[in-house]
């Protein structure tokens, strides 16, 4: 089977892939015709591709989440690999292929990471923020075992998001060691509960995200996480005003930074300081991993990384 990151320009190829993405459009002209915008994908990665000319009854065929054996050419469009699809069908069981087999996942098992993310959380010594971090976490109970981190820009893919929170963890570690000043209680309780409502904001499936929840464009993971806060400390009978709870609710609020990035306040506790550029250290640095590996070795530039300006990354050959 021909692997997406195997596919170059000008490629004829036949292979099986998973629907990741599908969008009937209309093409422009005199005469508009349906057309499917579709983001193919397997382990190794994904592409755009266009169906021209779908018929009605391709329409009531094809779907996101199924998996489809595609005939296809590659082709450059704006500098980017695009598949023509020449011929598409669903798969069948004499195909012998499961949808497991196109899912990206984190390269550590779920369960080990929840036992990562489960010692970090009793080794906080404050009870109080220890309890609070329980409760937030609680709430999204098996979800964060599979869950990713994003639709699109960073950890997009099975168990991304507990992926993106122990790396994150590992590198809080190393900083508190090295800035004695931090508070290691407030840093790991950060960590762990900057991201901990995205389960609530995005709606996936072996994770992949069709779709944002009602809460999620309403009001967005970063306000649900400031809320489970409040809703923490009541549930434990821990007072509104105090310093614990609005610090907790201070890195959650401004861990993005500016407000253009979803961020109401920006960080004012070293803390704060802290959580935002570890954050964008792991999301940033995991776009570029991401993007190397589902780049043909052949390929010295990556696409183009809408987290990074915009920017492609260079291969260096040294």
């Amino acid at each position: 089977m021909t692997l997406i990151k195997q596919l170059v320009s000008q490629d004829d190829f036949t292979g099986y892939y998973l629907l990741k993405e599908l969008d009937v459009k209309l093409t422009n002209g005199a005469t508009p015709k349906d057309y499917f915008d579709i983001v193919l994908c397997d382990g190794s990665g994904q592409m755009s591709a266009k169906f021209w000319d779908v018929s009605s009854t391709d329409k009531e065929t094809f779907f996101p989440m199924g998996l489809v054996k595609v005939q296809g050419v590659v082709q450059t469009y704006r500098e980017k690999l695009q598949i023509k699809i020449v011929r598409m069908r669903l798969t069948t069981e004499e195909d012998q292929v499961n949808l497991t087999d196109f899912i990206r996942s984190a390269p550590i098992s779920p369960n080990d990471l929840i036992h990562s993310i489960k010692q970090v959380q009793n080794s906080i010594e404050d009870e109080e923020i220890r309890r609070i971090v329980d409760y937030c976490v609680a709430k999204v109970d098996d979800k964060l075992s599979h869950y990713p981190a994003a639709k699109t820009h960073h950890h997009a893919y099975f168990a991304g998001l507990a992926y993106h929170i122990v790396r994150m963890l590992e590198i809080g570690e190393f900083i508190c060691k090295q800035r004695p000043f931090l508070n290691p209680d407030l840093i790991k309780a950060g960590i762990i509960l900057h991201d901990i409502a995205k389960p609530e904001e995005m709606i996936a499936q072996l994770g992949i995200v069709s779709d944002y929840s009602l809460q999620g464009k309403l009001l967005g993971h970063i306000s649900l996480a400031s809320n489970w806060i409040t809703e923490a400390a009541i549930h434990n009978g821990i007072e509104l005003e105090s310093e614990k709870v609005i610090g907790l609710q201070h890195l959650v609020l401004s861990h993005h930074n500016l407000g253009e990035w979803g961020s109401p306040v920006q960080p004012q506790t070293a803390e704060a300081v802290a959580l935002h550029h570890i954050d964008a250290m792991d999301a940033k640095l995991q776009m570029v991993e991401d993007a190397l590996d589902t780049t043909p070795e052949s390929e010295p530039w990556t696409p183009f990384i809408r987290g990074l300006e915009n920017k492609p990354i260079y291969r260096m050959k040294l």
